[in-house]
């Protein structure tokens, strides 16, 4: 890197996160890559040999002490932890949109950064396309007269994604330049959409925004749709715009069309369309240099900061919980009665102390009032400790946690990072989960094999490992002494009375195995990698592909291996 020029990483080395890093490359800022899949690390480091490229965050801190910012291209349910994560070690941020899936942690994201003097911008692209660009400026010199209407298509056939629906995969860039062209936040939010692929994932959406000054606007989402299409239209009394993104150098026509009362009747006043010169430039190259420029000039903020960030944040908000409510209007930014105690927690939380001395607190954790963190227990940032929930002294939760209502964690216990606890779970002393696992309700651990009443067996209790990424389903019973291997998935009402290998799903009482899953949680079909072979021979090898996630195994007298990685995010 030049002398003066900020040492930037890059975490996420997927197909987008490719393009940022070429940008970062090119500018000579490129410091280090951060991305947990070995064939993306590897074709990083042949994309740019002389940049340190590590599979994590701890990694990262080794080969780059001195890193000044990171520019964020994970999963979006990742946005959140790793924004927290690098403002809290001083690190400037970018990070792809959505800033965030909540809007509750984007705020406290944003406060955060300005509280540590740390700049923070999301990646709305299209601020930065000199083609909106243009059509801002017209808005903005009375081209286009008073806004009447405007509506926007973002259309094609896949990439189809579980972790997000469409709404919140397209729209955030939509909802942008929205709440920029018309210069106001919508009094209204009213959104429908159907999910196809998965129930609990919507594949389409539309969605309405109303403002009082009678604006109004509708946004079109789709990975359903047979091809691409990406349009904005701008209607005003003067004049009307459209932005089609799919066009070459003629992306931005400026129509003078107009209306005319006519005996009492309003006529069409059609004129030729007008091409609207355009810079040709890359638009995520100018974000790249907004972002650069702003690190060097605090003045210099960008149209896409912290806080247009949260503004988008609170309209997909707004749209996802019309989309519960089969429609209802919802007003962005404020609860409504069903929601309201939700946000009054979260408000309420943003200072809780966490007993004294207040370590967890200091390092970010939420607690909700009615919850009881004692003295001497060690929660990581961003980890959520909800309602009556108990954790003792000496308990050890990661980073990024949920603990549901009810819960309790005793103090010899061990949480890893992203643990998530639903309602009424009690994790004993000899427990240890690992990153990333998901309890269901009600779901029972013991530390004793036998126990009574009268008879005291402190000095007796057995150890249960469960690890990374593992699933145990509602009202399930781990009885101690076990381990269960990582990303296994116990079923519902399960009770695990041995070991359980990496991969495999159990069910039923006692637990017997049921199959495989792969790590996306997917169940694999499994089938010999020799169709010669018989299924049943003691050495016939199975080999199986995710119909998700694509993701290759192979099972052999070892068990069950991964072969090939997740596709990158």
């Amino acid at each position: 890197m030049e002398h003066g020029q900020p040492s930037v990483a890059l975490i996420g080395f997927g197909p987008w996160g490719r393009n940022l890093g070429r940008n970062l490359a090119q500018r000579g800022v490129l410091a280090a890559i951060v991305d947990p899949d070995p064939q993306a690390r590897a074709e990083a480091s042949c994309a740019w040999p002389g940049v340190a490229v590590v599979p994590d965050m701890d990694a990262l801190a080794a080969v780059a002490p001195d890193l000044q910012a990171v520019v964020i291209a994970a999963p979006a349910a990742r946005h959140g932890a790793l924004v927290r994560e690098n403002l809290e070690l001083g690190r400037h941020v970018f990070v792809e949109k959505p800033l965030t899936l909540d809007l509750g942690e984007g705020r406290e994201l944003v406060a955060l950064a300005r509280a540590r003097g740390l700049r923070l911008m999301v990646g709305h692209l299209l601020h930065y396309h000199p083609a909106v660009e243009a059509l801002a400026a017209l808005v903005r010199e009375g081209t286009l007269g008073r806004l009447r209407t405007l509506y926007s298509h973002r259309l094609n056939l896949g990439r189809f994604r579980r972790e997000e629906s469409s709404l919140w995969s397209f729209a955030p860039h939509d909802v942008a330049v929205l709440l920029r062209l018309t210069g106001a936040m919508p009094e209204r939010v009213i959104a429908q959409g159907s999910s196809f692929l998965h129930p609990k994932v919507a594949d389409t959406t539309m969605t309405l925004l109303e403002w009082d000054s009678g604006i109004a606007a509708h946004i079109y989402v789709s990975w359903l749709h047979p091809f691409k299409e990406q349009r904005l239209v701008v209607v005003g009394e003067d004049g009307m715009a459209v932005f089609d993104d799919s066009r070459g150098a003629d992306k931005l026509q400026l129509y003078r069309h107009g209306v005319e009362w006519r005996n009492g009747r309003p006529t069409p006043r059609r004129a030729e369309a007008e091409t609207v010169a355009c810079a040709d430039t890359e638009p995520l190259g100018r974000e790249v240099d907004a972002f650069l420029r702003w690190l060097g000039d605090p003045t210099a903020v960008p149209p896409s900061d912290g806080d247009e960030g949260v503004r988008v944040l609170a309209v997909l908000d707004a749209a996802e919980r019309s989309l519960g409510r089969r429609g209802a209007a919802v007003v962005p930014g404020h609860a409504e009665s069903a929601a309201k105690g939700w946000d009054e927690d979260r408000a309420a939380t943003t200072s809780r102390p966490v007993g004294p001395p207040a370590a967890a607190n200091d390092h970010g954790a939420r607690v909700h009032p009615s919850a009881f963190v004692a003295a001497g227990a060690s929660i990581g940032a961003g980890s959520a400790v909800w309602h009556f929930s108990h954790v003792m002294a000496g308990a050890r939760i990661g980073r990024d946690c949920v603990l549901g209502q009810n819960c309790h964690v005793a103090g010899g216990a061990v949480l890893g990072d992203g643990v998530r606890l639903q309602n009424n779970v009690s994790v004993y002393d000899g427990v240890e989960l690992g990153d990333g696992v998901f309890v269901g309700p009600s779901a029972v651990f013991t530390n004793v094999g036998r126990p009574r009443a009268g008879v005291s067996r402190r000095d007796a209790y057995e150890r249960t490992r469960v690890g990374r990424g593992a699933t145990i389903g509602a009202n399930a019973t781990v009885v101690c002494g076990h381990d269960i291997g990582e990303y296994a998935l116990i079923g519902a009402g399960a009770v695990v009375t041995h070991d359980v290998p990496a991969y495999a799903v159990y069910a039923g009482n006692p637990a017997r195995a049921m199959g495989w899953a792969c790590r996306c949680g997917e169940r694999l079909d499994l089938q010999p990698d020799d169709p010669a072979d018989e299924p049943s021979g003691p050495l016939c090898a199975m080999t199986a592909t995710c119909a998700r996630c694509q993701a290759a195994y192979r099972l052999d007298a070892a068990g069950l291996q991964q072969v090939s990685a997740l596709e990158s995010p």
